[in-house]
């Protein structure tokens, strides 16, 4: 059994790839999907792009597990020298956007709930959810099906970690800031000049350190990553605009992080989102307990993904490398679809089965 639905995930995986399916234009890839598990007698859902199913014998006085990937993709690096949209085997790997983010795992996933989806006696139900807007963290994603999905108690989100346990990830706050001053001629001495002002809120951004550092995601990172200032070399510039970049840990909340923020700088500060939190699932829980005596290992992950919208204890996996993400001539190992299918089925057996 588990040799076809190989196959079929592999075959699915380059349909989707010849599939434009950038975050918001997902609606192709997402009537294949639908199309591929009504075939297999899978009753589906949908939401604008969003495809989602449970197991035949879904029982309400049960738990769920959630198995999540995405099918959107990024837009193609510059330096593809491959034809972006051709799922073209070589050497073992399947070259192709999205193959590896997360092409690789959502198959995975989907042949895995296709195992269990006609078991009966399973401790769990079992939700499939192919979901949209990943890319972008965006509202008509996984966070907008939530609610359909019913009580789920944690959930596997396939993204590529070498198959390896990520239980904590890092969320994610952008603010924008502003500094402000008044403007005056640069060649007298005029003015008070926004740009030092918002030098010195660098200054200090750029080398505070948060107490509380995560065990497994390390410290808060903080990073400038834009700024804009002035309209000509003659006039002192009364506004200078600066974006951070806050990598979040389990450590703080977003409200916490943002109080010291204010509290230190001179700027203006205004977070454009509060929802991309910290997630983890404690090292105790049976799904994690399953992995680790299967060999593989726990780490803290710096990425973000939609773990951050799924709010139950959920554990990032997937096959697939993090490294070849978003890269020109993106690709996976045929061999790691085929492993990642055996490892989610064997973990998911010891607690589900």
């Amino acid at each position: 059994m588990t040799h076809q639905l190989k196959h079929d995930a592999i075959e699915l995986l380059k349909k989707l790839i010849s599939i434009q399916s950038f975050s918001k234009e997902e609606n192709i890839t997402g009537d294949v999907i639908e199309s591929f598990l009504k075939e297999r007698g899978v009753f589906t859902f949908r939401k604008i792009h969003n495809i989602w199913a449970f197991n035949k014998h879904y029982d309400p006085k049960k738990p769920t597990v959630l198995l999540n990937s995405h099918h959107d993709t990024v837009k193609p690096n510059k330096g593809y020298t491959k034809d972006p949209f051709n799922p073209i085997v070589e050497d073992g790997k399947l070259f192709g956007l999205g193959s590896n983010d997360a092409g690789g795992c959502l198959v995975s996933l989907m042949a895995t709930f296709l195992y269990y989806h006609d078991k009966e006696d399973l401790k769990y139900n079992v939700a499939f959810a192919a979901s949209a807007e990943e890319e972008i963290s965006g509202y008509n994603g996984i966070e907008l099906i939530v609610p359909e999905l019913g009580p789920v108690e944690f959930a596997i989100v396939g993204e590529p970690t070498q198959m390896h346990l990520a239980i904590a990830e890092k969320g994610l706050m952008v603010c924008d800031c502003v500094a402000y001053g008044k403007s005056g001629h640069a060649a007298r001495e005029e003015g008070d000049n926004a740009i030092y002002k918002a030098i010195k809120d660098i200054q200090w951004l750029s080398t505070y350190q948060f107490p509380k550092v995560s065990p497994f995601m390390g410290p808060i990172k903080m990073s400038v990553t834009i700024i804009h200032a002035g309209s000509q070399h003659n006039v002192v510039p009364d506004r200078c605009e600066f974006t951070i970049d806050v990598r979040v840990t389990e450590q703080y909340t977003h409200e916490e992080l943002l109080e010291t923020i204010r509290a230190n700088v001179g700027s203006e500060v205004t977070p454009r989102s509060m929802r991309m939190r910290s997630s983890s699932i404690p090292e105790s829980h049976p799904i994690v307990q399953s992995g680790l005596v299967l060999g593989r290992t726990t780490y803290g992950s710096p990425t973000t993904s939609d773990q951050a919208l799924i709010p139950v204890p959920s554990l990032k996996l997937g096959p697939g490398d993090s490294a070849r993400s978003h890269t020109a001539d993106e690709y996976i190992y045929l061999s790691e679809i085929e492993e990642g299918i055996d490892l989610y089925i064997q973990i998911l057996e010891r607690v589900i089965a």
